[in-house]
C-alpha cells in the first residue's frame, strides 16, 4: 500500500490507537478525516489540521450523514479504517451483563457493518479502494472477563474474511489489523507488558506499506494470541488469562 498519496477517513479514530495511525497517514503524505463522537476531541484534531466529521457508529442515520458528509469534502476517499471499540468488563454470574453484551454488539460488530455498507457503493464506482477493520488479539485468545469484546471481535474477524471474499476482483482491499494490548486508553495501567502506542504505529506503517500488502497486519506482539491454537498454547494461555477473573464482583469476598 502506497501510504503517500492516499484519502483516508479513520471513523473511531478520536484517541489512542486510531489517532496516532490518522498521525502517520497524515505524516506520510496522505489526506486524512477522522470521525468520532467526542466534540472536545474533534476541536483538538482539527486544530492539528485533521478533517473531523461527527460520527455515532450505533446509530446508523449518523452513519448515512457522516458518509455524505465525507463523500461531499473528500470525493477521492479511497481508504476507510473502521476501528469503533469498547471493551467492556462483564461478570457472566450477574444477569445485568446483558446490558454491555448488547453495547459492545453494537459498537464493535455492528458499527463496523454500518460503515462498511455505507461506504462500499462508493468504492464500487470508484472501482477500487481499501477497507482496513480493526479487531485484536483477544480476537484469537479471549480473555476471560471481557467475553462479549472477545466475541465481537472474533465477529469481526470472520467478517472481515468474508467481505474480502465478496469484494474479490472489485479492486477493493480488505486489510484486518489486529492489535495486541497496546499502552493507550488506560491499558498501560492494567497490563505491564502493553506495547508503546509508538512502536506498535510504526510497525503496523510498515506492514501497510509491504507490497503486497497482508491480509492481517500482525506485529510481533500479537503473535502470540494469533498463532495460539496452531502453536498448542491456546488451553494453558487462556488458563492463564483467566486468573483475571478476580477481579469481577462475584469472585471477591
Amino acid at each position: 500500500m502506497d501510504l503517500s498519496n492516499r484519502t483516508v477517513l479513520v471513523v473511531g479514530g478520536t484517541s489512542g490507537i486510531g489517532r496516532e495511525l490518522a498521525r502517520r497517514f497524515a505524516a506520510a503524505g496522505s489526506t486524512v478525516a477522522v470521525g468520532g463522537r467526542s466534540r472536545k476531541a474533534l476541536t483538538e484534531l482539527a486544530e492539528e489540521g485533521f478533517g473531523t466529521i461527527t460520527i455515532d457508529v450505533t446509530d446508523s442515520a449518523s452513519v448515512a450523514s457522516a458518509r455524505d458528509a465525507a463523500l461531499t469534502r473528500y470525493p477521492e476517499l479511497d481508504t476507510v479504517v473502521t476501528m469503533p471499540g469498547v471493551m467492556l468488563l462483564e461478570d457472566l454470574h450477574d444477569p445485568a451483563h446483558f446490558e454491555a453484551a448488547q453495547r459492545t454488539v453494537d459498537t464493535n460488530l455492528l458499527g463496523t457493518i454500518r460503515v462498511v455498507d455505507a461506504f462500499t457503493p462508493h468504492l464500487l464506482r470508484r472501482g477500487g479502494g481499501t477497507f482496513i477493520t480493526v479487531t485484536s488479539g483477544i480476537a484469537f485468545l479471549p480473555f476471560p472477563p471481557m467475553p462479549t469484546y472477545a466475541a465481537s471481535k472474533a465477529a469481526v474477524h470472520a467478517y472481515s474474511e468474508a467481505l474480502r471474499a465478496q469484494l474479490d476482483g472489485t479492486g477493493i482491499g480488505v486489510v484486518e489489523l489486529v492489535p495486541p494490548a497496546v499502552a493507550t486508553a488506560g491499558q498501560e495501567k492494567v497490563n505491564p507488558h502493553a506495547l508503546p502506542l509508538d512502536d506498535f504505529a510504526t510497525e503496523v506503517m510498515d506492514l501497510l506499506s509491504q507490497d503486497p500488502t497482508p491480509h492481517e497486519i500482525l506485529v510481533k506482539g500479537v503473535l502470540m494470541h494469533r498463532w495460539a491454537e496452531r502453536d498448542g498454547t491456546y488451553e494453558n494461555l487462556v488458563a492463564q488469562r483467566s486468573q483475571a477473573l478476580a477481579m469481577l464482583p462475584s469472585r471477591q469476598g
